[in-house]
């Protein structure tokens, strides 16, 4: 007996031994790409499979940057470079914005018009020394008090607990007058969007009504909202406060710059190294570390020649330097990083991504949906609260037209030309800055060519983000044909 139980124990172990030896050898391919050249395989695969990415948008860029710099020797200049970053910042905010509300498959047409009545807010509040109830008119001011409120109790029920502490301080620096300080007046405005972006989740994820009837009709109300701030044709100043004036005009000093540039290129070599390393001692899916830092070389090359011609005095006189890397990049390369870590390192990313690919399926797992769908678009309209804080700082004012022309559609343009989909469920936080570029460079170049009507600027991008949009559906054919 004894016998025939030794022999069960050791026929148990071995099968043991055996089935853990067998689950290691399951996936021993699981853990990626082990050299530059296996890495470069898995992308052609890609490609081949309809995963295009942001090629198409590099590849445009490429093409444009070829035609312009042909039809006028200004385009490469050091002055030209520096304005399309300033002008593209706007643009790569609200995108970055927009690819939240994309990922789910849904659209904010109102994303452009709610940044204006974000930044009008701001400008309001330091114009009139904070105090927003004699900008507005008591009534107006209550009337706004009481929707933000309105909306926090909507994010309280909803488990939005940063929206609904993002909205009640804005409430309270509305209150208490402290928009007079530049800081807490662009935090008003962040705020403003954050209560929009509320309202329009809760009136799509919760009440059910269609994204592109709910943010249609508020892309028409915030134009009336901004009339009623502002005034017909009129438009509130900000030239005069530095610190907002500065953020899309102003330039880091040459050594700053360069110091900031030379700690995030380490600090990305360290944490993609590390984490390449200690995945790979675990045996799970990561980068080869020589992918890593061939990456990580040409990263550098191109922010590093970026950097090199931007601290260049690039003024036109000898009677003042203009140089160094404009605020608004190190601004927008602060919300991309923060958005790419929330998107790509975090469960609530991965929900995100699983809403966005399949609503049902992300139910049935156990996700909010509705949380996680009203969620996205309080990122979008909080994004544009900040987006109006950039163009407001490059116009020098708001206007009250402000948004309700081409800031919405070059943001979803931005989006998808960047490789986002308008289908939901595949894109990254990076279409949007590439995007962004694009569309820049062609009111940037087109306009520096002589003899070339502003009709072409709309013509163009309409034409590339078509072509953006058919790329978009033929790689998803594809991929569902795969």
């Amino acid at each position: 007996m004894s016998t025939d139980k030794g022999y069960s124990v050791a026929t148990d172990a071995g099968s043991l031994g055996s089935t853990e030896e067998a689950d290691r050898q399951a996936f021993a391919s699981d853990v990626g790409a082990r050299n530059v050249t296996d890495a470069f395989r898995n992308y052609v695969t890609r490609l081949r499979g309809g995963e295009a990415g942001a090629l198409p948008a590099v590849l445009g860029a490429v093409i444009l940057l070829i035609i312009f710099a042909n039809a006028s020797s200004v385009f490469l200049s050091k002055g030209n470079f520096a304005n399309l970053l300033q002008q593209a910042a706007q643009i790569s905010v609200l995108g970055m914005g927009m690819v939240f509300v994309l990922l789910i498959g849904e659209i904010d047409l109102s994303a452009g018009t709610a940044g204006g009545v974000c930044a009008a807010t701001m400008a309001l509040a330091l114009n009139k020394n904070g105090n927003l109830s004699q900008a507005l008119g008591t009534g107006v001011f209550v009337v706004l008090m009481l929707l933000m409120a309105a909306t926090i109790a909507l994010a309280v029920v909803s488990k939005l607990w940063i929206p609904a502490a993002i909205v009640a301080l804005g409430i309270i620096i509305a209150i208490t007058h402290l928009g007079t300080t530049q800081l807490f007046a662009m935090f008003l405005s962040v705020a403003v969007g954050t209560s929009i972006g509320i309202l329009i989740g809760f009136l799509v994820a919760r009440v059910g009504i269609p994204s592109f009837i709910v943010t249609l009709a508020l892309f028409l109300a915030w134009q009336g909202v901004l009339l009623k701030f502002i005034g017909t044709g009129a438009a509130i100043p900000t030239r005069n406060f530095n610190l907002v004036d500065k953020i899309d005009n102003g330039y880091m000093a040459v050594a700053l710059a360069w110091i900031l540039w030379a700690a995030a290129m380490l600090i990305y070599l360290a944490y993609t190294g590390y984490r390449s390393i200690t995945r790979r001692r675990q045996k799970l899916s990561a980068e080869p570390l020589d992918l890593v830092v061939v990456r990580a070389v040409a990263i550098a090359l191109v922010t590093g020649l970026a950097v090199f011609v931007l601290n260049q005095d690039r003024s036109r006189t000898v009677f003042a330097k203009i140089q160094g890397v404009p605020w608004a990049v190190p601004v927008v390369a602060v919300v991309f990083i923060f958005w790419t870590l929330m998107l790509s390192k975090s469960q609530y990313g991965r929900f995100i991504y699983a809403v966005g690919g399949n609503r049902e399926a992300a139910r049935r797992a156990g996700i909010d949906v509705k949380r996680i769908r009203m969620s996205c678009f309080v990122i979008c309209s909080g994004m544009a609260g900040l987006a109006g804080i950039i163009g407001a700082s490059y116009l020098g004012g708001v206007p009250s037209d402000f948004g309700k022309n081409t800031d919405v559609l070059y943001a979803v343009g931005a989006a998808v030309i960047g490789g986002t989909s308008l289908f939901g469920g595949r894109g990254k936080v990076r279409d949007a800055i590439i995007g962004a570029i694009v569309i820049a460079m062609i009111p940037n170049g087109l306009n520096l060519i002589k003899n070339i009507s502003s009709a072409y600027v709309f013509i163009v991008t309409g034409l590339v983000l078509l072509v953006a949009a058919s790329a978009d559906a033929l790689s998803r054919k594809r991929a569902a044909a795969s």
